[in-house]
């Protein structure tokens, strides 16, 4: 006899298992406690087997025939739909993890991993562009779904503000994310490969700076009469004679310097290239180190800004020095003193892999770059010594 919703509402429990069939396979399982649960028994390949269609009334009986029904029409085709139900469960269960692993997940994820060497402030930036520039756009996609045009349109964002640069940057860094999610298992491929070129080129800055040996002269000499905070006069100061790129200049601490060896060796972490830089220190820069070291010795930094010791001088700091001595952008800039030393040290008869190898400019080649910063140290050492004899020579107007 078939159930209906009346004899269903009736049933009672009875501290014992009950059975109430629909008629078929279909058949209304009563716990001892009173639970009602939809199974069907059937056989498949000569065992028996059962099946669970839920509870009810959770699941009417409209439904459980019509997950009966469905079964039964499995089972004709020659398939266990206990087999195909568990299948099912288990695609299901991939697809959800798949849903959950997406673009933002995995770039926390590869963050979390491989940026742990890099300095607080360069992993701050990473985040920075992850969370305001990518993951707006691409960050709850699945990473299975990711498509290459996904990428082009979230880094296109910036392109569009004009910032070029920034949009190339953000192409490489999820050019790593992706990279990594692809070894991780969670893609088949690199959606950011060969990203960059769809974007316009960067236009690369050209630096002002003095490079006429009398107008370097009178820079020199400008300097050395500039009255201000004192971090910022030395600055200036030693910047000529180590010409190193502003922020590794300014961040300088004086566990870095050995005054015994005349070095001062530049953490990866402060370093463009994220290796290691020695800078030979010739007699007199290690006379203006000493000279500041008066001034800031008892602290970390060399050249401390004037609101917190804890904070070094900003870039904008030197760049107003220079123009209150008058020049101009078009003229000379922070930069411009790795310029001056590199046209210079050119023109005096170096040779280009040394002068780079003291610039600190990237070799792809890591092993070889490295090589060549060890076996070209003394040559460099001699090379920063007539560089700042030459610059003594040029203030005095020589």
């Amino acid at each position: 006899m078939k159930l209906s919703d009346v004899s269903l509402r009736g049933i009672k429990a009875t501290g014992k298992i009950q059975k109430y069939h629909d008629g078929g396979w279909l058949y209304l399982h009563v716990t001892p406690t009173g639970g009602k649960l939809w199974r069907m028994g059937y056989r498949f390949e000569g065992k028996q087997k059962t099946l669970s269609f839920g509870a009810y009334p959770a699941v009417s009986l409209k439904e459980a025939r019509q997950k009966s029904d469905k079964a039964k029409e499995i089972i004709a085709k020659g398939v266990d739909p206990g087999t195909a139900k568990k299948e099912a469960r288990i695609k299901a269960a991939a697809v959800a993890r798949e849903e959950a692993v997406t673009f933002a997940v995995t770039a926390r994820e590869w963050y979390a991993k491989k940026t742990i060497d890099l300095s607080p402030g360069y992993r701050q930036k990473i985040m920075s562009h992850l969370e305001k520039q990518l993951f707006p756009y691409i960050g709850n996609i699945p990473f299975s779904k990711i498509e290459p045009v996904n990428i082009l349109a979230a880094v296109r964002h910036a392109e569009e503000r004009g910032t070029i640069e920034t949009a190339h940057r953000l192409a490489q860094l999820a050019g790593q994310v992706c990279r990594y999610a692809r070894l991780a298992g969670y893609t088949k491929y690199d959606a950011a490969a060969g990203l960059t070129e769809a974007l316009s080129p960067v236009q690369r800055k050209h630096y002002a700076a003095i490079t006429d040996p009398k107008e370097i002269g009178h820079l020199l000499r400008a300097i050395d009469e500039y009255q201000g905070e004192v971090s910022i006069c030395y600055a200036l100061r030693v910047m000529p004679y180590v010409f190193v790129r502003s922020m590794e200049l300014r961040g300088a601490e004086w566990s870095e310097i050995n005054f015994d060896a005349a070095e001062w060796i530049i953490p990866a972490g402060r370093m463009k290239m994220k290796r290691p830089h020695v800078v030979p220190l010739a007699r007199q820069a290690i006379k203006l180190l000493d000279e500041i070291g008066a001034f800031t010795g008892g602290g970390r930094l060399v050249f401390p800004g004037a609101v917190s010791v804890n904070r070094c001088i900003s870039d904008m700091g030197l760049l107003n020095a220079l123009r209150r001595l008058g020049y101009g952008k078009e003229q000379m800039t922070v930069h411009g003193f790795r310029s001056m030393a590199s046209t210079r040290l050119n023109e005096m008869g170096y040779r280009p892999d040394v002068i780079e190898a003291q610039l600190a400019h990237g070799d792809q080649d890591a092993v070889r770059s490295a090589y060549n910063r060890a076996s070209y140290l003394p040559e460099r050492r001699r090379m920063m010594q007539e560089w700042a004899d030459t610059l003594d020579e040029l203030r005095e107007g020589k």
